[in-house]
C-alpha cells in the first residue's frame, strides 16, 4: 500500500474516533430518535424513532418495506439500493423478541421480488403472529406480487383506494438474442455436461421440453403462493385461483374481492390497531436504518478506495443480472 493510502487511512481513523466523541457528548434529539450512548454502540443497523408519544412501556412498531425485495448482501449507505433484506429481517426479529411490542404495522411499498426473499419475510412475520402480536399491513403506492405474498398472513390489511396490489403469480423471463447474433454473424460455442445445463440460454431458442421443465417449476411455486393466501386470508382455493391470474387491482377493487380488509392511510391503520387492541396509550415507533460504529468505519475506508469500490459495484451488478430468476414480481 502506498504512503498516501496509509496516511488517508490514519486520517479516516482519527475522524472516526472524533465522530464518536461528538455523538457521545451531543444532546439527544427532541424528535424521539433513540440517540443515546446505548444506541450508538448497537450493531444491528437500526434505531427507533417515536412518531407518536404514549404512556408506559407498550409499543406499536412500524416496519417500512420500500423497494424491490432482493438480497444483495450488505447495502452501503452510498448505494442507490433502498431495501436491505438482512437488515429488514433483523428488524422483524427484534420486534418479535421485544416484550414491550404489542402490535406491528408493516408499511408495504414494493412490486415484489425474489421468491426466496419473500418466503423468508413471510416466515419471519408468521413468528410475530404466533406470539399473538397483531400484525397490520398498510399498503402504500404498490404492494403487488411478492408485496402481497408477505402481506397475506396479516391480521388486517389496509390499502389506499389507489394502491396497486394483487399481481398474484410467478414470472421467469430471459432474452433470446440468437436471431440478432445470426444476423451479425456471431456464433456461440457451448460445452456442457448435460442436455439441460444451458437451459434458458439467451444464445439459442428454447426447446419444448425445456419450456415444459420451467413451466412445472413456475406452477409449483404458484401453488405455494395460492396456499399462502388460502391460509392467510381464509379464502377458498378456487376463488384465489380465479382472481390470481396475474392481474393487478387498485385498493378499492381489492377490497371488493376480499384481498384487503379496509381502505385508508398509514395514520388510519395506526388508529385501527389502537382501537382494535386498546392500545391508545402505546408509543408508536418506527425502526429506521442507522450507522453503527462498524458501518461508520467501513464507510470511511470505502471512501479512501473509491475507485476500487466502484469497480466492485460494477462486477456485482453484472453478477446479479447474469442469469434469469424466478420472481414474485409485478413488472408493469
Amino acid at each position: 500500500m502506498s504512503n498516501n493510502r496509509w496516511l488517508a487511512l490514519v486520517i479516516a481513523f482519527v475522524l472516526f474516533v472524533l465522530s464518536i466523541g461528538v455523538r457521545i457528548t451531543s444532546i439527544p434529539d427532541d424528535d424521539g430518535t433513540d440517540d443515546d450512548l446505548a444506541s450508538l454502540f448497537r450493531d444491528d443497523g437500526f434505531k427507533e424513532k417515536v412518531i407518536e408519544q404514549g404512556f408506559g412501556s407498550d409499543k406499536i412498531v412500524v416496519l417500512n418495506l420500500d423497494g424491490i425485495i432482493q438480497d444483495l448482501g450488505s447495502v452501503s449507505f452510498l448505494s442507490s439500493v433502498t431495501y436491505d433484506h438482512r437488515l429488514f429481517l433483523n428488524m422483524i426479529e427484534n420486534a418479535a423478541a421485544d416484550p414491550d411490542v404489542k402490535g406491528v404495522i408493516l408499511r408495504v411499498n414494493t412490486p415484489g421480488g425474489g421468491v426466496v426473499e419473500s418466503a423468508e419475510i413471510h416466515t419471519a412475520l408468521e413468528k410475530i403472529i404466533d406470539q399473538d402480536i397483531p400484525l397490520y399491513v398498510s399498503m402504500a403506492n404498490t404492494a403487488a406480487s411478492g408485496g402481497y405474498y408477505i402481506s397475506a398472513p396479516a391480521t388486517k390489511i389496509v390499502a389506499h383506494p389507489a394502491t396497486l396490489t394483487g399481481s398474484i403469480g410467478v414470472i421467469m423471463e430471459n432474452i433470446d438474442i440468437s436471431e440478432l447474433a445470426k444476423e451479425y454473424g456471431v456464433d456461440f460455442n457451448t460445452i456442457k455436461s448435460g442436455e439441460f445445463k444451458d437451459i434458458m440460454s439467451p444464445m439459442r431458442k428454447m426447446t419444448d421440453e425445456e419450456e415444459e421443465i420451467l413451466q412445472s417449476m413456475v406452477d409449483d411455486l404458484y401453488d405455494d403462493f395460492v396456499q399462502v393466501i388460502v391460509d392467510g386470508r381464509g379464502m377458498p382455493e378456487n376463488k384465489v385461483r380465479e382472481i390470481g391470474d396475474g392481474r393487478v387491482y387498485i385498493g378499492k377493487q381489492a377490497k371488493e374481492i376480499g384481498l384487503v380488509d379496509e381502505l385508508g392511510s398509514l395514520e388510519d391503520t395506526i388508529a385501527m390497531i389502537q382501537t382494535d387492541y386498546d392500545l391508545d396509550d402505546a408509543r408508536v415507533v418506527e425502526y429506521q436504518s442507522s450507522l453503527s460504529l462498524t458501518q461508520l468505519f467501513t464507510l470511511s475506508v470505502q471512501n479512501i478506495f473509491q475507485k476500487d469500490r466502484e469497480l466492485v459495484n460494477v462486477l456485482n451488478l453484472l453478477r446479479e443480472s447474469s442469469g434469469p430468476r424466478i420472481l414474485y414480481l409485478y413488472a408493469g
